[in-house]
């Protein structure tokens, strides 16, 4: 009989410190403490990325275990598509965001260098989730899940509070010229030094997430700052390994 799944040591599994309002729970992962053989090793909690289905299934209950309640998984696309956390729950939906106004639904962004996004209302009705990797923050998912939690809690925009996790840092962030079209440039990008072609660049996907933060009107944004791709015991990492797993960030209201 298989063994009921235990929740990941502290090291695994971690709190949000951010400015949201204590009926708001939420905590993001590492790659440590899970059942996953290599390369996925330990805690994956992507289901698509060719990892024993029965591993990946022993470590998304674990991490629900340390939720404390139902998780709204996506099937992710590098879109800006928004959807319910409470309609994941019948199965995954293709979409890059969800937002929850019910208690006890968490909304959930799987990563491995792409920024995931939290948000919360401050008067604690609403909660949100984007993945934010270039391509869904130059179609504006986190300015669509930020409307979506601010409707559903009856609050202006600028009232909702952010966290940043980590994602792949700008010092090993290098794009292409189409990237930096996206964004019309700016400073979170410049040239790449000792790239093979001149027209590699460095880019700094957190800054670009804070100047889509800002022009919202919000102000109060944390973050992690750490570098997925420089940090291979801590985090996964798409670039660094290709064929890697998959760790997560979640938001939820409490009873």
């Amino acid at each position: 009989m298989q063994a009921e799944p235990s929740v990941p040591k502290s090291d695994s599994l971690l709190a949000v410190e951010w400015d949201a309002p204590s009926c708001v729970g939420a905590l993001w992962s590492t790659r440590a403490g899970g059942h996953s053989a290599p390369p996925w090793d330990s805690l994956n909690l992507g289901d698509h990325v060719g990892d024993d289905p029965r591993a990946v299934s022993r470590n998304r209950q674990a991490f629900a275990a340390a939720v404390g309640c139902e998780v709204g998984w996506l099937r992710q696309v590098h879109g800006c598509v928004v959807v319910s956390a409470q309609s994941a729950l019948d199965g995954p939906c293709t979409a890059d965001g969800s937002w929850s106004a019910q208690p006890q639904v968490a909304c959930a962004i799987l990563v491995a260098d792409c920024l995931p996004v939290l948000l919360a209302a401050d008067n604690g009705r609403a909660v949100g989730a984007a993945h934010a990797g270039w391509r869904g923050l130059s179609q504006g998912v986190i300015e669509a899940v930020a409307v979506q939690v601010a409707q559903a809690a009856d609050c202006p925009v600028r009232r909702l509070v952010a966290w940043l996790g980590p994602c792949i840092g700008p010092e090993r962030f290098e794009v292409g010229p189409e990237v930096v079209a996206a964004f019309g440039g700016g400073p979170a990008f410049r040239p790449s030094p000792g790239a093979s072609r001149p027209d590699r660049f460095l880019a700094d996907l957190a800054l670009l997430a804070r100047a889509r933060l800002q022009r919202l009107g919000i102000g109060r944004v944390a973050g992690v700052g750490e570098c997925t791709a420089s940090l291979p015991h801590r985090y996964y990492s798409y670039r660094r390994d290709g064929v890697t797993g998959r760790m997560a960030a979640a938001v939820w209201l409490r009873r």
